[in-house]
């Protein structure tokens, strides 16, 4: 089998973990988390197995590797300690999607020399280091919550290892997120029912349907957090639309944003249809934010259908060209 950085970096991360997770009999993900924070630091903290682990961490750099390549290999092992431990949390974001959003996010904050951003549930912070990595800026100025304590680790590991400076908040993202408003808030948006009914009677968007929907509220929160005229990008169910049967969410969105975008994914991302999600991108009222000439809707085709996905990103591109949104 070829190998790339990315498998180099993935074999180095597994077998560390593996290591780690055998000696201390821990998840593999806690060893991951053990084993990212030991290269980051240069170190082996469990002098037991500094025989086994110096030379893995010794291969781990590489010359031309990118913050993208450790993205890539972070998310594999990620991945795969997900799959061993089914209460670590939910799916990661596709890495197709990660990519899609980030030229997304680039082509919004390409005009400006430093922006701001914040992810509300930011997970192992796989698309917030996803969209900061497709960014030019030098400065951006990054923050992400979780309610997770192994998240928020695996979001630290993560984001050290490739060298990006994100203020990570061990919170609730329903709840008050002190940070300063953001020009850009992502999500890819939880989705159920929130539990915390008192919490929820803080927002306009409580009871949509009779209910306390996660995925509206979230969506509240982020137009919350940002400036005005702040965008908001967003991984959204499908179920969005017709969760709103007393259209008190429609009602919502004419009086605080502009949409911009709503990009339906195809449905072989997904491995139950109604798993499913499309991209919304928002912009909040206020400041210089103006309702586009044309809204961008598409249905985007399999990602394995590279003419066909080559087209759309043209016409995304473009879309962003001639709107100047």
């Amino acid at each position: 089998m070829e190998t790339t950085i990315v498998t180099d970096l993935f074999s180095v991360l597994d077998q560390a973990a593996l290591i780690i997770m055998k000696k201390h009999k821990i998840s593999y993900l806690e060893g991951l988390c053990a084993a990212g924070e030991d290269i980051f630091k240069d170190r082996v903290t469990d002098h037991d197995l500094k025989e086994k682990l110096e030379p893995l961490y010794a291969a781990f750099f590489h010359k031309g590797m990118t913050a993208e390549d450790v993205r890539r290999a972070f998310q594999l092992a990620v991945l795969k300690g997900m799959k061993k431990d089914s209460a670590a949390g939910d799916d990661m974001t596709p890495d197709a999607l990660v990519i899609l959003m980030g030229h997304i996010a680039s082509q919004l904050m390409g005009k400006y020399s430093s922006f701001s951003v914040l992810d509300p549930a930011t997970g192992t912070a796989n698309l917030l280091t996803g969209i900061m990595n497709q960014s030019s800026q030098g400065h951006i100025l990054a923050c992400g919550a979780d309610t997770n304590d192994l998240m928020i680790r695996l979001a630290w590991t993560n984001a050290n290892l490739q060298q990006n400076e994100i203020h990570l908040l061990h919170q609730d993202g329903l709840k008050p997120i002190l940070t300063e408003p953001a020009d850009l808030v992502v999500c890819d948006v939880p989705v159920g029912f929130y539990p915390d009914q008192e919490n929820a009677k803080q927002f306009e968007l409580n009871g949509t349907d009779g209910k306390a929907y996660t995925h509206f509220l979230f969506i509240e929160q982020g137009l919350k957090q940002l400036k005005a005229g702040g965008y908001l990008l967003y991984l959204i169910p499908n179920r969005l639309f017709s969760d709103d049967h007393d259209h008190h969410f429609h009602r919502f969105m004419q009086k605080h944003a502009i949409v911009l975008a709503l990009l339906q994914l195809p449905l072989t991302l997904f491995r139950k249809p109604e798993a499913a999600k499309s991209i919304m991108l928002l912009r909040k009222k206020g400041g210089s934010a103006a309702v586009p000439g044309e809204t961008l809707l598409a249905e985007l085709p399999d990602f394995l259908n590279e003419n066909a996905m080559r087209k759309v990103l043209q016409r995304i591109d473009q879309w962003f060209t001639d709107q100047s949104v």
